[in-house]
This record gives structure tokens, C-alpha cells and sequence, in this order.
């Protein structure tokens, strides 16, 4: 029986050595910042609401304490209320339309452009020798600065305007595709030139389906400078657009109709930056994880 006691005490304590010794296996508590770690869609979703209801409560709450002088800046409930009166009178959706087709036509002329040339010049270095130097010093030219020529070459037209947003964005455009095609892993091509693969095959089935997904970040990201140059094109000898719409309220002291066309803007290109972003998804869903 002594026996007996004795090796249940020892039995205890060596049990309790055991659990002192196990690790915490407590689920630690998810903190709200954590380095890199994904969120849930729905947080996601909240925070990204948040942060706008934040933005026009405050701007809400300088208007009515008087903070900001409301001739020069109305509040978000004045700028809603004109843009209500804007789409449902005067027919500010034709502008909106005029304005978008002007976008998407002159960034997919640009993109028949940039895309097949920024994957050759980072493909070989002589298509890149031979137009790197003409790309990279039209990058830093302004675009506005050709305004007065494109006038004088394209009248007032619809041709001025597009040309300018075309102008740009292609040159930005094809010198993000041409790092990006430039980054494809080396072994990968090594392998195909090792299984006797030559250049066109090669960059069909290996360098197009890599850079891929970074051409569709690259053209998200210059459709967003695109919609910045609208207004530009839009306030040369323009009557209809929402640039247009912006200046008869800049010519008349109407603050709520410039701020109605600044947000529209926003919006639209808030749609099309998720049109990006859902393309993204489906199209690649092996690397969509990343995508932000």
C-alpha cells in the first residue's frame, strides 16, 4: 500500500513537471496591427468605409461650426444635393459618358502600344537600346506643355483631347512593363533554352504568361494618372465632359458643381480600380493573394 502511495505521488509530479514544461498552446489574441498579416473581407470592408464616413463627418462638422467658409467650400450634403440636381436636370450622366469613353479609348491605344513593345524592349537589348533613349526622354516632358501643338495639329476636336491622355500615360506605361518583363526569372528561360525552345516560343510561353499579372497592375495603376490629365483635356476648347462641366462652375463662382465633378471623378475611378482589381482575381487567382 506505502508502495502504492508512493507512485502516485511521484505519478502527480511528474505530471505537473509536464504541464509546467508544455508550451502555451493558449490562442494568442489578434492584435490590429500586425506586419503584413491579411485581415478579414469584412474588417476590410468596415475600415474602408470608416475612413470616408470620418472624412465627410469632419468636413460635415466644419461647415456647420463655421470652421471653413462654405461659398468656397459647401458641405458634402450641399455637393450631394447639386450633384442630384446636375445628373437629374441637366444632364450631367452625357458628360459623365463623354468623359469615360474619352479614358478607355485613348488608354487602349496607348496599351496596344505600350504592352507589345515594354515586353520586347525587356525581352532584348537591342529593341531596348534602340528605343530606351527615345521612351526615357519623353517621359520627362510634360504633357500639358503640348497643348498649344496638338491644338494647332488636331483643331479643337475630339482628336486634341485624346491625344494628350494618350501622351500621357504610354511612355510611363511602357517603362513599367519593361522592368517588370525585365524581373522574369533568368532559370526559367535558361530551362526552355536548354529544351531547345527558341526566342518566339520562349517569350509566348514563358515570359508573356509570367509578366502577365504584372501588366494588369501596371495598367491599373496608369489608368488612375490617365483619369488625372482628363480634366487638362477637357478644360482646351471643351464643351461637353466633366473637365467642361468643372469649368462653366469655376467661370460662374459655382464651388458645389466643381467639388460635384471632383467626386464623380473619384467614384468612377474608384469603379474602375475594382474592375482592376476583380480582373486581377480571376485571371490569376495563383497570385491574387498579393494583389492589394
Amino acid at each position: 500500500m506505502g508502495a502504492t502511495l508512493v507512485m502516485g505521488a511521484g505519478q502527480r509530479v511528474v505530471e505537473r513537471e509536464e504541464l509546467a514544461q508544455a508550451p502555451n498552446t493558449k490562442p494568442r489574441r489578434q492584435r490590429w496591427f500586425e506586419y503584413q498579416k491579411p485581415i478579414p473581407v469584412v474588417w476590410s470592408l468596415l475600415l474602408g468605409i470608416s475612413v470616408w464616413v470620418l472624412f465627410f463627418g469632419m468636413w460635415e462638422l466644419a461647415a456647420a461650426r463655421g470652421w471653413i467658409d462654405t461659398l468656397f467650400m459647401p458641405p458634402p450634403h450641399q455637393v450631394l444635393a447639386t450633384l442630384y440636381t446636375m445628373i437629374a436636370e441637366r444632364g450631367f450622366l452625357s458628360d459623365i459618358g463623354i468623359s469615360i469613353y474619352r479614358i478607355l479609348l485613348s488608354f487602349a491605344m496607348a496599351c496596344a502600344i505600350a504592352i507589345p513593345l515594354g515586353v520586347l524592349m525587356g525581352s532584348f537589348r537591342t529593341v531596348d537600346a534602340f528605343f530606351n533613349p527615345f521612351v526615357s526622354a519623353w517621359r520627362y516632358l510634360p504633357a500639358p506643355a503640348f497643348i498649344p501643338l496638338l491644338l494647332m495639329w488636331f483643331g479643337v476636336g475630339e482628336g486634341s483631347k485624346l491625344a494628350l491622355l494618350f501622351i500621357g500615360v504610354i511612355f510611363f506605361l511602357i517603362t513599367l512593363i519593361m522592368d517588370h518583363t525585365r524581373a522574369v526569372r533568368a532559370e526559367l528561360i535558361e530551362t526552355a533554352m536548354t529544351l531547345g525552345a527558341n526566342r518566339w516560343q520562349i517569350l509566348s510561353t514563358i515570359v508573356l504568361p509570367a509578366v502577365a499579372p504584372k501588366i494588369l497592375v501596371s495598367m491599373r495603376q496608369m489608368l488612375a494618372v490617365s483619369w488625372t490629365y482628363l480634366v487638362i483635356a477637357e478644360i482646351v476648347a471643351a464643351t461637353t465632359g466633366i473637365g467642361a462641366v468643372m469649368m462653366r462652375g469655376q467661370r460662374f463662382l459655382k464651388v458645389d458643381e466643381i467639388m460635384a465633378g471632383i467626386l464623380v471623378i473619384g467614384m468612377v475611378g474608384l469603379f474602375f480600380d475594382f474592375l482592376f482589381r476583380l480582373a486581377y482575381r480571376v485571371l490569376f487567382p495563383f497570385v491574387a493573394n498579393g494583389q492589394r
